[in-house]
């Protein structure tokens, strides 16, 4: 289709005014198209919500959230592998957001949907929080609005940043950040490199590195994103992130390394530079826009293609899923809300959704969002989220 008749069709659809034959045409055109200059622009796509004053209130809320998580600010490096990525966002959220209202006869004579239960919830969003354990084995608490200052670092509540400087020292030692579920976190290591903690985290890394040795750093568990000081500042040293089942090697780069307790694959994604993936008994190279599985379980490693900035948005304050099963994606609210999640029937867990959460919602206004396009329904009781038949 010519792109003026594709644009024409999607302010159909947010109109709600598609036949059925239409809809499927708009699927298609996902399914083949490589060209997105035809799908409305997010700007568009909230000017023409405007004419729908008889939305509900909750639906309207809605809206508003996701226009203004799609409108979140992103990082260059993520602007520059992304440069269609307002038209990919407004077509998930039109996805999202268009196909409860689409056919809104059916919806006005259908059964109402039993509402939620929730008894005693006191789940909120995660924020910036860790534990800092020092060479000493004493342990100091960091926390959003509270200030740390050590011997060789300062804390505001969001960074702890250390002091600058490589040296001949006689010993090297070590701290330890610890992020809690619902908690993150952002260190910049005295070397200058900068790495993002995600919740239920830890990073073991050396006070000052050692001037013309490879610097080490060691992700003991959990998932972290690294923006690595060059290696040409430090004298050609290398830089490396270890844990118990792989160690990466780089020169100079930006990757994300998840590597959780509970489970049994560890990804790297390469966003820009070059790593050499290792596991003692292969090394695989990643390229930017790859990602390397390796398999805990029997030791393999696959190599292969992924949308970067579904792995590495949470840094930013999203949660970008595309067709993800709601197992996985469980586990990542799980993790940032500090709750329980269970699946009243398993076979729930492989169903699919697609779309961008903002990690500032609410947790009722989350599972709102899935509920009105993937789940049944739920119950919240206390610290619990149960997905219900």
């Amino acid at each position: 289709m010519e792109s003026i008749e594709i644009k024409e069709l999607f302010n159909k659809y947010i109109r709600r005014e598609c036949s059925e034959e239409e809809v499927q045409q708009i699927v298609a055109y996902f399914q083949k198209s490589k060209d997105f200059s035809g799908v409305p622009t997010i700007e568009e796509v909230s000017k023409l919500l405007e004419a729908y004053p008889d939305m509900e209130e909750a639906a309207a809320n809605r809206i508003y959230n996701n226009i203004l998580e799609t409108n979140k600010k992103k990082q260059p490096s993520i602007k520059r592998i992304f440069p269609i990525l307002r038209y990919v966002a407004a077509a998930v959220l039109i996805g999202i957001l268009a196909t409860a209202y689409l056919f809104q006869d059916d919806i006005n004579n259908s059964p109402q949907v039993k509402p939620s239960t929730i008894v005693d919830s006191n789940i909120v969003p995660g924020t910036d929080k860790a534990t800092l354990t020092l060479e000493d084995g004493s342990v100091l608490v960091l926390e959003k609005g509270s200030t740390v200052q050590t011997q060789k670092a300062n804390s505001n509540g969001e960074k702890i940043v250390y002091k600058s400087g490589e040296g001949n020292v006689a010993k090297v030692v070590y701290n330890y950040l610890t992020i809690p579920r619902g908690g993150q976190f952002n260190i910049v290591l005295s070397d200058g490199t900068e790495v993002w903690l995600n919740s239920e985290t830890q990073l073991k890394y050396p006070v000052n590195f050692v001037k013309g040795q490879t610097r080490e750093v060691e992700l003991v568990y959990g998932e972290a994103y690294f923006d690595v000081s060059p290696s040409t500042v430090h004298g050609g040293s290398t830089f490396k992130v270890i844990n118990n089942a792989q160690e990466v090697e780089v020169l100079g780069t930006e990757f994300n390394i998840k590597a959780y307790k509970d489970e049994t694959n560890v990804y790297t994604t390469l966003v820009e530079g070059k790593v050499a993936v290792g596991n003692g008994k292969t090394i695989q190279n990643l390229k930017p826009n790859q990602q390397s599985n390796f398999d805990v379980r029997n030791g393999t490693i696959q190599i292969k293609e992924v949308d970067v900035y579904e792995q590495i948005s949470w840094k930013d304050g999203v949660f970008s899923f595309r067709s993800k099963p709601l197992k996985e994606i469980m586990k990542v609210l799980s993790r940032w809300y500090d709750v329980d999640i269970i699946f009243e029937n398993t076979e729930l867990e492989s169903l699919e959704f697609i779309g961008s959460l903002d990690k500032d919602q609410n947790i009722e206004e989350i599972l709102s969002i899935m509920k009105s396009s993937t789940i049944n329904n739920y119950e919240i009781k206390g610290n619990k989220i149960i997905i219900l038949k």
